[in-house]
């Protein structure tokens, strides 16, 4: 052995494979690092799995990267998992595939974080899902985004959710579409808030429904918009009513009219009233007329009265009448004619006094008869003279005897002459003795015959 230890670089190199293939691992071990370095890759191939074992670290460490590569698969896995730890990043770049293939996971458990970063795409692609999933949490950090781009669905698959959670987000990112699909649910929801919110948007079109539902109120807390706004109707709809409510203001706002119409009354129900007051008036006109009853009152009292003037018709009619009393009396007088004229009778008469004194005189004249003769006597005393002015001959009648009785003397001095020629015989017969001697003389001309005879009137 000793004699071994003080051979030369060139007596060493002089050696036959033949002779090399027969050293003890006694004398094999006693080779000085340069004596080893002198060894031909044919006389590094001719060694057995015995005396690679016997090989020192010293001595694995000087290895070039021309032996490593000529070192047979077989025998690479009886290295010592110290030696392996010393090699080179220049000699585990040189490994090949079937060298690889034969590490075992004791093996890749011990190669430091350098070695690690040192594997190039094409190695990483080839590792095997146990060999893979034996790297730490630490190797699996030190991972160059370009290495965990290169991995196989199928590895990414079998990520260990420790080993995902230890990547960074530049290798998240870094993650192929079909990779992102690959990922189970359950590898999905051990994500850090800080790696989901690295997603890009493909990634992020990538994800199932399943995926969405699995991902936690954090999750979604921290999207940006722009990953928002990549949400298909599919994963909005499988996103869970609290995650929903997650999201911020600005993500609510980024969602697409497609994504709001695809929302369940459920989640609408579940939104905030910060996030219904974002709400674009295009998301407001998106939203589906079975979820507009789910809308919470304090919410819908919220709206902008640009809001308000999103709502279709179709909208209009299917709000609750809770909904219609929760109205303020700006987003009242926002209504358009059209969305007016679509209100049903049973949510017009339970606007107070001053819901009805914000209506303008072209709202009131896009009201149908049915929706005047609705009015209830209390809203219809509370009119001022002004708005009278809306209701056009057919409303006059309308209203019935008891809606003009309703009227004081100041709303009948009010009236046209073309409203009072519109009342019927039995509406003139119900005005008092006090309100036909304050008929001034044009009101009073407008009469017809028959309702002076009524009321002992002559032209």
């Amino acid at each position: 052995t000793a004699q071994f230890a003080a051979m030369t670089t060139a007596q060493v190199a002089a050696l036959t494979t033949l002779q090399v293939s027969t050293l003890a691992t006694e004398d094999l071990a006693a080779l000085g690092t340069a004596a080893i370095r002198a060894l031909g890759t044919a006389d590094i191939a001719a060694l057995d799995s015995t005396q690679f074992a016997a090989l020192t670290t010293a001595q694995a460490a000087a290895l070039t990267t021309a032996q490593v590569a000529a070192i047979e698969s077989v025998d690479f896995a009886a290295i010592e998992t110290a030696d392996l730890a010393a090699l080179g990043t220049a000699a585990i770049r040189a490994l090949t595939a079937g060298q690889l293939d034969a590490l075992s996971t004791d093996q890749w458990a011990a190669l430091g974080t350098n070695q690690v970063r040192a594997l190039g795409t094409a190695q990483m692609a080839a590792l095997a899902s146990d060999d893979l999933n034996a790297l730490s949490t630490a190797q699996f950090a030190a991972l160059q985004t370009a290495q965990v781009a290169g991995l196989t669905t199928a590895q990414v698959s079998t990520l260990a959710t420790e080993d995902l959670a230890a990547l960074s987000t530049a290798s998240i990112r870094a993650l192929a579409t079909a990779a992102i699909d690959a990922l189970s649910s359950a590898q999905i929801s051990t994500l850090a808030t800080v790696q989901v919110a690295a997603f890009s948007t493909a990634q992020v079109a990538a994800l199932s429904s399943g995926d969405f539902t699995a991902l936690g109120s954090g999750h979604f807390a921290a999207l940006l918009t722009a990953q928002v706004a990549a949400f298909s109707t599919a994963q909005v709809a499988a996103i869970e009513s609290a995650d929903l409510a997650a999201l911020s203001t600005a993500s609510i706002r980024a969602l697409s009219t497609a994504s709001i119409a695809a929302l369940s009354s459920e989640s609408i129900a579940a939104l905030s009233t910060a996030q219904v007051a974002a709400l674009a008036s295009a998301q407001i006109a998106a939203l589906e007329t079975a979820d507009i009853g789910a809308i919470e009152t304090a919410d819908l009292a919220v709206l902008s009265t640009a809001q308000i003037r999103g709502f279709s018709s179709a909208q209009i009619v299917a709000l609750a009448t809770e909904q219609f009393d929760a109205l303020t009396t700006a987003q009242v007088a926002a209504f358009s004619t059209a969305q007016v004229a679509a209100f049903e009778t049973a949510d017009l008469v339970v606007f107070g006094t001053a819901e009805i004194n914000a209506f303008s005189t072209a709202q009131l004249a896009a009201l149908s008869t049915t929706q005047v003769g609705a009015l209830t006597t209390e809203q219809l005393d509370a009119l001022t003279t002004s708005q009278l002015s809306g209701f056009g001959s057919d409303d006059i009648v309308a209203l019935g005897s008891e809606g003009i009785v309703a009227f004081d003397s100041a709303q009948l001095a009010a009236l046209s002459t073309a409203q009072y020629a519109a009342m019927d015989t039995a509406q003139f017969a119900a005005l008092s003795s006090a309100d036909i001697t304050a008929l001034t003389t044009a009101q009073a001309a407008a009469l017809t015959t028959d309702h002076g005879a009524d009321r002992g009137l002559h032209h």
